[in-house]
């Protein structure tokens, strides 16, 4: 305070010197009010009267604070614009969320500073970053359509604030929401809206958690930061969407330059491939011709899974035939189609069956390698697939054409009529055919589905001083081999490898010692054939002779052999079956023994009364007169056949294949 002054002796008066113009409005220039009575002091040393010095002093502090303001405003707005600068060097959307969240929350030095994204679709509002905030509920809140505070700037594009959040009325409440402000521990709130280009992108939100009058100034300085936040978030949404736009053009134009190899790696396949048709290529020259243009291990099947040709000299087996194949192969059939194997089988990925029209050919396997399988790389697996087939009938047709010559040629050599073997000798040395080397009969029965894939097995196997084909629906096989046993054995091992194949029975006649007998070597190797295959053998490799008698008494009617052996000792193997006895096997051994008991039981290794009690059983069953000589006789042979079909059957007969 200043000193006491002597109004009495100094009267007052009105004007003011320039020095203290001037000392006033450096006091006014400063804009603080940390010097309250500085004015008033002045004025009082001037003689001011009071009302005078009172209405000058308001002055003042008016001007004071104008000024204070003014320089707070442009302090707030270098804060500002160094913002924006900022954050307009940033292009990552979520970094420029945040730091905008924390810039803002540094200029308007609230407790908590958040951002809320708005979804135009939804128009739903979700917090999208927060600086302050503690409550984990709060930063996930999401404000549905027309809810809270924040949906009303939204809808009204305007700044909104409330000093008191919980006496907030004149807005819809969702309890989800304010528990997560009550669980934050908001009081005053302010919000304005992020628009750019006419779209609202969100709301920035400061809050205290004391009760808070939020003054014109502050709601205006928080409304030009946003707005030049927007700005700056749509440019760079705008960018990210650019160089989305150009990454996606790229990876379009990458996509398109692949597409564009991809057809012409086609195209030269399709070309290669053509020309191997008019070249007379095969099987070799589509897995190659593929094989290099995938990079990718390619190998072809026939329709019995057997390898044709690979596109390398790896080491590959003859036959591939895993469920997978299968199954995937079965698939192809149906939709024409690459399909993939699964699971992958060693080193294959993927397969395609081989069709003319419905008919299974055979099927390409695709290993894996360096091009990918895309649309047109499968596509062009399946042309490959498709001129397979063709090469496949073209050499079926070139092979049938030869096989009808030479099946004519068989035809005849086996023909009872001896007038169309008149000029046999002739033809066969015109086809490069020694008569003298067409000795042995053999005939091959397999499965139905395995026939076509036999005949063209047995091409290879006669060749090159046989004849083979089909004669009266049965695989038949002439051949320079003499011993029946090696030749059935030979076929029947050379036709298994081929087709990829166990179930093969072989039967081969004694050789010929003439052209005119190979026609009843024939008949006698065919119903061997068929007396076997009643009995259920469809796997060995027999002489046609060690059978004879049994092909002499049923080749009128193979299939009764099986009716025979049931009605002679049918009783005695159902005993047997049902209660595990060895009256069978007893049986046979006193067949063997000339019906002589002790014999048999000193063969069988047990007490002849044993074999008394068993013969009892047998009597019982077959009836009284079963050892006459005419019962004797059939038992004889029944049981023989029986002994032969379990024998032939048994994987320890050495004929059979493992």
């Amino acid at each position: 305070m200043g000193a006491p002054r002597d109004t009495e002796r100094t009267a007052p008066h009105t004007d003011v010197p320039v020095t203290a113009v001037l000392a006033l409005l450096d006091l006014a220039a400063k804009g603080t009010r940390d010097e309250p009575d500085a004015v008033t002091d002045l004025l009082l040393t001037e003689h001011l009267d009071t009302a005078t010095a009172t209405q000058v002093g308001r002055r003042v502090r008016e001007l004071q604070g104008a000024m204070a303001r003014s320089h707070r405003r442009g302090q707030e707005l270098a804060a500002l614009f160094s913002s924006a600068r900022e954050l307009a060097e940033l292009h990552d959307v979520d970094l420029l969320i945040t730091r905008l969240v924390q810039r803002a929350h540094d200029l308007a030095g609230t407790d908590i500073t958040y951002l809320s994204e708005f979804d135009e679709t939804t128009r739903e509002l979700r917090v999208r970053s927060t600086a302050g905030a503690v409550a984990p509920s709060f930063q996930r809140l999401r404000v549905p359509p027309h809810i809270g505070l924040a949906s009303k700037i939204v809808e009204t594009r305007a700044p909104q604030w409330t000093s008191r959040y919980e006496q907030l009325r004149d807005v819809p409440h969702d309890d989800s929401i304010d528990n997560a402000v009550r669980a934050e521990g908001l009081e005053s709130i302010v919000g304005v809206p992020l628009i750019a280009g006419g779209r609202v992108l969100g709301v920035l939100f400061a809050a205290n958690r004391t009760e808070h009058a939020f003054s014109p100034e502050e709601v205006s300085l928080l409304s030009a930061f946003a707005d030049n936040v927007a700005v700056v978030l749509q440019s760079a949404r705008l960018l990210t969407q650019a160089r989305d736009a150009a990454a996606e053009t790229q990876r379009a134009y990458d996509a398109l330059a692949d597409h564009v190899e991809a057809m012409e790696r086609a195209g030269r396949v399709h070309e290669e491939l053509t020309a191997a048709v008019l070249r007379g290529g095969g099987a070799a020259d589509v897995a190659r011709t593929l094989g290099a243009a995938l990079e990718r291990p390619v190998v072809i099947l026939d329709e019995t899974y057997a390898v044709l040709a690979a596109s390398d000299d790896r080491s590959t087996p003859s036959v591939i035939d895993p469920p997978a194949v299968r199954l995937a192969i079965t698939d192809s059939l149906r939709s024409g189609r690459c399909t993939p194997l699964s699971p992958p089988t060693g080193e294959f990925h993927t397969a395609v069956a081989v069709l003319a029209g419905e008919m299974m050919l055979g099927g390409l396997l695709i290993g894996d390698g360096a091009v990918e399988l895309g649309a047109v790389e499968q596509r062009t697996i399946e042309r490959a697939a498709q001129i397979t087939a063709l090469l496949t009938l073209k050499q079926d047709a070139v092979l049938h054409a030869e096989d009808h010559v030479r099946g004519e040629l068989l035809g005849d050599l086996v023909s009872l009529d001896a007038r169309r073997r008149a000029s046999l000798p002739a033809r066969l040395r015109a086809r490069r055919l020694r008569p003298d080397d067409l000795r042995t009969v053999v005939i091959a029965v397999v499965a139905p589905e395995q026939r076509r894939a036999a005949l063209r097995a047995t091409q290879t196997v006669a060749a090159p001083s046989g004849l083979a084909g089909e004669v009266d629906g049965v695989v038949t096989l002439v051949v320079p081999e003499s011993d029946p046993q090696r030749a059935a054995t030979t076929v029947r091992d050379r036709l298994c490898a081929a087709m990829g194949a166990g179930e093969v029975l072989t039967v081969a006649a004694p050789p010929a010692e003439s052209l005119d007998e190979l026609s009843t070597r024939f008949t006698t190797a065919r119903d061997c054939g068929r007396v076997l295959t009643a009995l259920g053998i469809e796997a060995a490799a027999v002489a046609a002779d060690a059978y004879l008698p049994y092909t002499t008494l049923f080749a009128h009617d193979p299939t009764s052999v099986r009716q025979f052996i049931d009605r002679t000792i049918g009783p005695v193997r159902r005993w047997d079956a049902e209660r595990g006895t060895e009256l069978l096997a007893t049986l046979h051994r006193f067949v063997d023994c000339n019906a002589s008991p002790a014999r048999t039981a000193r063969l069988m290794g047990v007490h002849s009364n044993t074999v008394l009690q068993r013969l009892d059983r047998i009597t019982q069953l077959l009836g009284s007169t079963w050892r006459d000589s005419e019962s004797f006789f059939r038992i004889s042979v029944a049981v023989r056949l029986h002994t032969l079909s379990e024998t032939l059957q048994g994987s320890s007969h050495p004929l059979r294949r493992s």
